[in-house]
């Protein structure tokens, strides 16, 4: 439905640089990726808003590269809203519509109608000021769904909202893509792009790193910087070496043991935290790396904690509160970690 290929643009301190992918119909497609990456930019170039230096935008099959933002067909929500605040409610949205052929009762019949749908047809009385973020944000998805968009581009819609509002119009966005609608979101929030993408893009420094659906771009990450991004903090380059049989990664600290067909010998391996076991002592397992270390740091995670530990490598092992209390974890003790070498996950360079 909508394909980027090869857009480049150059400002004095940034570029985007051959940025390409494509969004079907029915897509919830995530632009994922640090502030200063670049979402915002491939945004307004989709809508209109940039002129890229190279490369095509098409639509449906139509090249709409150089096309005015008012015959795209698509709708571009900002991240501040961009709210008339001297306008009632109604009358914001009434006013998205002052290009087409409607009569006013035909605009008033819309505008209930996506009040309605979004659920704050109480307050098209109201003006701005007097609404919260959430609302707000309601308010801008409903002045641009008014207009019947092929395509709905989103700027960081949930950024300035607050955590209780927030699950309340994730599970909006997730009615109106289910309605059909096909969405472009941009976020730096990786949960933001697991709970609702259908397909992700990550976006680094103007480049896009990978693509794919939100499964095979967070469990199998092909860069470091994706794996850090997904917040894989077991993250390592390795040389593989074959010894007696045994497959074993180089780190730089201890050789870790793995499983791998791949034949390329350079690359990087991945350990998920939930999948080191510690003990105050050597123990009799089936898990065929152990390593003893030092802890350096425990923080709190949703699940329970994060603890470090310097093994010759930092390690990073997620356990549950009752663990760490069974454990009697604190920084500075010593700890045996250990790990299954299906547990270790090797991406090839």
């Amino acid at each position: 439905m909508l394909s980027l290929d090869k857009i480049s643009k150059h400002y004095e301190d940034f570029s985007l640089k051959e940025v390409s992918f494509t969004v079907q119909k029915g897509d919830y497609f995530i632009l994922l990726g640090r502030s200063g990456a670049g979402k915002s930019m491939v945004l307004e170039t989709i809508a209109g808003l940039i002129t890229p230096d190279s490369g095509s935008i098409r639509m449906d099959g139509r090249d709409i590269t150089r096309d005015k933002i008012q015959t795209r067909e698509i709708g571009l929500v900002f991240q501040d809203h961009a709210i008339f605040p001297h306008m009632k409610v109604r009358e914001n949205l009434a006013y998205a519509l002052h290009r087409g052929k409607y009569t006013a009762s035909q605009k008033e019949e819309k505008v209930k109608a996506v009040s309605e749908q979004l659920g704050f047809g109480h307050l098209l009385g109201r003006r701005p000021p007097t609404l919260s973020g959430g609302e707000l944000q309601r308010v801008a998805l409903a002045r641009t769904l008014i207009q019947e968009p092929k395509i709905l581009l989103l700027d960081e819609p949930l950024a300035s909202i607050d955590s209780r509002m927030k699950s309340g119009l994730r599970s909006l966005l997730r009615s109106i893509h289910r309605k059909g609608q096909t969405l472009i979101h941009v976020t730096h929030d990786y949960e933001e792009a697991l709970s609702l993408a259908t397909r992700v893009a990550v976006i680094d420094d103007g480049m896009i790193v990978q693509e794919g659906n939100p499964q095979e771009v967070f469990r199998h990450p092909r860069s470091e910087f994706v794996a850090h991004f997904a917040g894989l903090q077991n993250f390592f380059p390795v040389t593989l070496e074959n010894r007696e049989g045994q497959t074993l990664a180089r780190t730089g600290g201890p050789a870790i043991r793995l499983r791998t067909e791949e034949s390329c010998p350079e690359g990087f391996i991945i350990i998920r935290g939930e999948d080191i076991v510690l003990s105050p002592g050597p123990v009799d397992t089936s898990m065929i790396n152990n390593f003893q270390g030092t802890i350096t740091e425990i923080i709190p995670s949703r699940s329970g904690f994060e603890v470090t530990v310097d093994a010759g490598i930092r390690l990073y092992a997620v356990v549950t509160e009752e663990s760490a209390a069974r454990l009697s974890l604190g920084e500075g003790q010593k700890i045996w970690v250990h790990f299954k070498a299906s547990a270790v996950r090797f991406i090839p360079r």
